[in-house]
């Protein structure tokens, strides 16, 4: 096997003078990138970084996130990328679980890094422009990649514990450069003249193989942006002439509600690919029709380096569908007994193949609940239809119980999402004294429209079996959201009903 570092090493040698990342009016070229990461190993190796530690990784999507991203790895070391709003307690716990080494942090976050790593026992570099990049500089590059084994871990990605705490997922070199060829290849199709929208953060696994790891490996141009903020992706697009867009459902959402830039023209854009979360039929053909491109749905989890179904770009595409698994990558769907789901029957998604985990570290009892015969559990349902697309139909923690019936929450706000006052929606469960579950809805509303409560709960009782529609309807100015713009509906809370 290989390591991953290499997929930049082959793109220096191929691509030199090409840009490999950009980030607002500055850029790194395939050859500085891979100096800069060069450099960084030897740094990491000069402060006593071996093959094996871990390192910390603490940065917004900025231009050294890449130099440190590959320089870890080219060391030999692990990376376990962690998000830069994190407070102390909060790394302080992934630094101690990970037995990390170091950790390199941004500015933004060194105050917090700084309590963390007193607390974990845990160096601590800043990577701050100027007096690193003059450090780097004085730093003889390790041109050499360290070789990586068949069961060699490159990144631990630490889930975002929904259901207690955090879990450490072990990402190999295998499964990483396995998803990323797939991707690059066979899914994007991408070619040295293809620029990625770089808006998903890094430190996430969708960001780090579909968008940072798929570009090095393409020679193609990887364009930043720190924050979401829809006028400025837009601005992005026109400016970089961006060919392929990697966004989540609400950064769909709200780029089909924002008002074009001057000179803004879409036909550079090739392809546009959604996952994280369902995208609401509704929002995808909206976008479709204003920007002139296909959104293609895709599906995976951090356990799975992401990506293990997908809407193949030479077959039928079926909006509202995951598609089909990946190459190397095999679905299945079973009932609770674990026994294989019927046809036309919800089940649970089970994953099998190369992109999947070696386990959560540290935990062997969660690695051998989740991963049970070669097949990982990955707590989603769906169903598959006679093409053999599967289509989510919810988690199955999300499902509602309502009065013995089950309401899957999607079907619900799909059509939510159908009303035309309706910007975003989650439908949650609520504790009720009769039904045991009641169903709620949470709704934001577009900008200068308006909407009653008994407006939206005729929209969805018009359209579902009468126990599905909503009964509490609530309206809020926005949901709250991750990292990825992925609404957290842990964080949603509504009153229970009645005594």
């Amino acid at each position: 096997m290989t390591n991953i570092a290499t997929l930049l090493t082959a793109s220096a040698s191929a691509h030199g003078n090409r840009i490999a990342v950009r980030d607002g009016d500055d850029a790194l070229s395939y050859t500085r990138l891979d100096d800069l990461s060069a450099r960084t190993a030897a740094l990491l190796r000069a402060d006593g970084v071996r093959p094996g530690d871990r390192v910390a990784l603490c940065m917004p999507n900025a231009l050294h996130f890449p130099v440190a991203y590959y320089g870890i790895l080219r060391a030999g070391a692990i990376v376990v990328p962690m998000n830069p709003l994190l407070k102390a307690r909060e790394m302080a716990f992934a630094l101690r679980d990970s037995g990390a080494r170091t950790i390199l942090v941004s500015p933004v976050s060194a105050a917090e890094a700084a309590k963390a790593a007193s607390i974990a026992g845990t160096d601590l570099l800043v990577v701050e422009p100027g007096p690193f990049d003059d450090r780097l500089d004085r730093t003889e590059p390790l041109h050499s990649v360290v070789t990586a084994g068949e069961t060699d871990l490159a990144v631990i990605l630490y889930t975002s514990g929904t259901t207690g705490t955090p879990k450490g997922a072990e990402l190999t070199h295998r499964n990483l450069l396995s998803n990323t060829s797939t991707v690059a290849r066979s899914l994007f199709r991408l070619t040295p003249d293809d620029v990625i929208f770089g808006g998903l953060p890094l430190f996430h696994a969708f960001g780090q193989t579909c968008g940072l790891n798929t570009a090095v490996a393409a020679g193609a141009t990887l364009t930043l942006l720190g924050r979401f903020d829809p006028a400025a992706v837009l601005e992005i697009i026109r400016r970089d002439a961006v060919t392929v867009l990697l966004g989540v459902p609400t950064m769909y959402s709200a780029l089909l509600h924002t008002g074009l830039p001057d000179g803004f023209d879409p036909t550079r854009l090739r392809l546009a690919v959604s996952g994280g979360a369902s995208l609401p039929v509704e929002v995808l053909h909206g976008f479709e029709q204003r920007f002139g491109v296909d959104v293609l749905e895709g599906y995976g989890l951090s356990e799975t380096s992401p990506v293990a179904a997908f809407n193949p770009p030479d077959r039928p595409r079926k909006p509202g569908s995951i598609g089909l698994p990946v190459r190397g990558v095999e679905l299945r769907l079973v009932r609770a007994d674990g026994t294989p789901a019927h046809p036309g029957e919800v089940g649970e998604i089970a994953i099998r193949g190369e992109n999947v985990m070696a386990g959560y570290h540290n935990q062997s009892y969660a690695t051998a609940e989740a991963i049970r015969d070669g097949w990982f559990h990955t707590g989603d349902l769906a169903r598959v239809d006679e093409d053999g697309y599967y289509f989510i139909v919810d988690r199955t923690k999300d499902v509602i119980i309502r009065g013995g019936y089950n309401v899957y929450p999607r079907e619900v706000e799909e059509i939510l999402y159908g009303h035309p006052a309706v910007a975003e929606a989650a439908v949650v469960g609520v504790a009720d004294a009769m039904l045991g579950e009641e169903v709620a809805a949470v709704v934001v509303l577009k900008p200068g429209t308006r909407a009653t409560v008994e407006e939206i709960q005729d929209h969805v009782r018009a359209q579902v079996a009468a126990y599905k529609y909503p009964r509490v309807v609530t309206f809020a100015d926005a949901l709250p959201k991750g990292p990825t713009g992925k609404i957290l509906k842990r964080e949603i809370t509504v009153d229970p009903v009645g005594p």
